[in-house]
């Protein structure tokens, strides 16, 4: 199993100073090089600052010059935010400047909040529309010369300027409806899925419907197959409140997002009551350290091999959840140095 490391820049409200933001987030980056992740994912989110991310590309830009190996990937570029010219040309020097360590993920989008703002009139549930439109495109211009005549994009022959350094950029879909795995396969992309707190028989689903997408595909084409869960390792009751404490104040600011049901002032969601919304037995906190990878060093041992079992073959340590940078810190170290060795 490889292991790879998705965080964000992120403040939940305004006691934290933005340069102690990016100065943790990049120690993160470079812990995770260091005990041997794969890849480190940065995503795109606009006026929210519990994801600080207008660009993944000059993100990503700064965490290549700050580190040597770990690969750099866009957890995702939300394709109906850029136009394909853009797009392919800002990877591309991404991909030049890291010397060919990008793995470009694109996906649809996740609130309706931000399509109201950067895409007005565009429904989130259609966004998929924009994404298969625009992954041909960008592989085309890499490629060379290329004109398009679409649906979401037009435009006479172009190219991308610069073009990657690898001849075969990595492609990620991020994914969780049939029609989403059906492309990736189909257009031969790796996976990354997100069960959010849903139980492992979650996993399973995505599993079922990758399988019948190879299946349906039927060419050749085995994807990588990654699962990112929120993580957070400890072995003490304080540190374990402290998680719990903490998942459970994000999600509560996420499920505003998500349900696009709260105010967002000065980019700080409001915290809507679990108890008061639909759904709420998934935040329980016993729920939540069962389903989450979240425990002690062989608990989360555990939870993996069983991930492993169902085909998962690469992990996405899920860091960015509130909690205080020290305890991030911690669970992070933990992790390289008592859970990832049993992987190796």
């Amino acid at each position: 199993m490889k292991f790879q490391l998705a965080i964000n820049l992120e403040r939940i409200d305004d006691s934290l100073d933005m340069n102690d933001v990016a100065r943790h987030t990049l120690e993160m980056v470079q812990m995770a090089e260091e005990g041997g992740f794969d890849i480190v994912w940065a995503a795109e989110h606009h006026a929210i600052e519990m994801t600080i991310a207008p660009n993944p590309f000059q993100i990503l830009t700064w965490w290549a010059g700050e580190t040597s190996n770990i690969r750099l990937g866009t957890a995702v570029a939300t394709a109906a935010y850029w136009h394909p010219i853009n797009l392919a040309g800002e990877a591309a020097f991404l991909d030049l400047i890291s010397g060919g360590r990008l793995e470009f993920g694109i996906g649809s989008g996740a609130y309706q909040r931000e399509f109201d703002r950067m895409k007005p009139g565009l429904k989130q549930s259609d966004a998929w529309r924009y994404m298969q439109e625009m992954l041909p495109a960008v592989r085309a211009l890499w490629q060379g010369d290329y004109a398009h005549d679409g649906e979401y994009w037009q435009f006479p022959t172009s190219t991308s300027v610069p073009k990657p350094v690898q001849a075969d950029m990595p492609v990620w879909v991020a994914a969780r409806s049939p029609i989403t795995y059906d492309y990736a396969v189909r257009n031969r992309c790796h996976i990354n899925c997100w069960p959010l707190t849903r139980p492992f028989a979650e996993a399973e689903l995505y599993k079922k419907q990758l399988d019948e997408a190879i299946a349906k595909a039927d060419n050749g084409w085995s994807p990588r197959f990654a699962l990112m869960r929120h993580a957070c390792i400890y072995d003490n009751a304080a540190d374990r409140q402290q998680a719990l404490d903490a998942i459970r104040r994000l999600l509560s600011q996420f499920e505003n997002l998500f349900r696009n049901a709260g105010d967002v002032v000065n980019g700080f969601p409001a915290a809507l009551p679990l108890d008061q919304i639909a759904g709420r037995e998934q935040y329980d906190p016993e729920m939540l350290e069962e389903n989450l990878m979240f425990g002690s060093p062989e608990t989360a041992i555990a939870k993996l091999k069983r991930y492993e079992d169902l085909g998962v073959n690469e992990f996405i340590y899920y860091a960015s959840m509130g909690l205080d940078h020290d305890a991030q810190k911690r669970s992070l170290r933990m992790f390289c140095n008592e859970v990832m060795p049993e992987f190796r």
